[in-house]
């Protein structure tokens, strides 16, 4: 009983480290470390320019099949290259080219049934011999879809089968030991970045399309938010007639929140302006307000945008012309609408 128990508490004890886990990075002097960080940097830098070199015909070609296509691109890949693949997948179909990802492993147990004969396989291995994919490409061409490999071989199984290839190999990983993907996998997502913005420009895809797909982000709601989506209406519109007195029309700022007030005519049109600003300027004169007209005071031919424009032209007006509120008018100048810097911001547009 007493060896059982000298045997355990023995076991309990650390193992020994090896002394490669010994050195800690907090033995490393930070010189060091930033040459390792700059050693990478430019390792990848290099991989990523070596590129541009190697693009021709097959990287027209890969266009060409992925535009011509009547289904969706399939972006495949196993381990890292799988990793690359889902980020390829997801950048495309935020950039007008519908993509997804299959795991090649799954596509040979079931999932090869999402894939379509009008359908594009985009086939990521650095080694080109990936056998989790070597098994499903052939039963993808023969259903008549078209592949294209991102291998670092010409030469590979991959590229062999390909309808285009594009090659993405580097001369070293930045890995010391030479092994880890990095640089390759680095290469790899630039090459996929750049077929993604290449099929974007030939497709004319715009800023309103990318908002479209991203109408949760900030950008979505800067492209897709229009004037009439926010500004205020009905009664919540500061306005007055053109023979109000200048009190009623203070009263009317100050009921209204707005910071000003509009002028209108019989029919509704705008005929002017009056803000916080201009009364303060007023009183800056001293005249005597209690005989005021607000038409006599006001500022005509204020600055004023149509209820379909982009909130963000209001914003951009308001900046140009350094004020805080503008006025929504139709096609006949009739006010419909009103809005300030606040409502831009709860909008979040600016």
């Amino acid at each position: 009983m007493d060896g059982f128990v000298i045997l355990a508490h023995q076991s309990n004890r650390s193992l020994p480290m090896s002394p490669t886990s010994q050195t800690s990075a907090s033995l490393r002097s930070p010189a060091a470390t930033l040459e390792t960080a700059r050693r990478v940097l430019a390792i990848e830098a290099a991989a990523v320019s070596a590129l541009s070199e190697r693009l021709g015909p097959d990287f027209v070609r890969a266009t060409e099949l992925i535009l011509a296509a009547r289904g969706r691109v399939i972006v495949s890949g196993v381990g890292k290259s799988g990793h690359i693949a889902r980020k390829i997948a997801a950048t495309m179909s935020s950039t007008g080219t519908p993509a997804y990802f299959v795991h090649p492993g799954e596509a040979a147990h079931g999932d090869l049934g999402m894939i379509q004969p009008g359908d594009v396989l985009i086939a990521l291995s650095n080694s080109g011999t990936a056998e989790e994919l070597l098994v499903i490409v052939p039963l993808i061409k023969r259903m008549g879809a078209s592949m294209i490999a991102l291998t670092g071989r010409d030469d590979s199984p991959l590229a062999r089968l390909a309808d285009a290839h594009l090659n993405t190999g580097v001369a070293e990983e930045a890995c010391p030991l030479n092994l880890a993907p990095t640089a390759s996998t680095t290469a790899t997502l630039a090459m996929g970045d750049a077929l993604a913005v290449a099929l974007l420009e030939a497709r004319g895809f715009g800023p309103e399309d990318f908002a479209r797909s991203h109408p949760g982000g900030a950008l979505g709601r800067r492209l897709l938010t229009r004037v009439r989506d926010i500004m205020r209406t009905g009664e919540a519109i500061p306005r007055v007639a053109l023979d109000a007195s200048f009190g009623e029309a203070l009263l009317e700022i100050s009921r209204k929140g707005l910071g000003m007030t509009a002028i209108v005519d019989a029919e509704g049109r705008v005929a002017g302006i009056f803000t916080d600003g201009d009364l303060r300027r007023l009183l800056e004169r001293g005249p005597d307000i209690q005989r005021l007209r607000i038409a006599d005071v006001m500022h005509r031919e204020p600055r004023n945008i149509g209820a379909d424009a982009l909130a963000v032209e209001a914003a951009e007006l308001m900046d140009r012309h350094r004020i805080s509120q503008v006025l929504v008018v139709d096609e006949a100048r009739q006010l419909i609408g009103a809005l300030n810097t606040h409502d831009l911001l709860n909008a979040k547009v600016i």
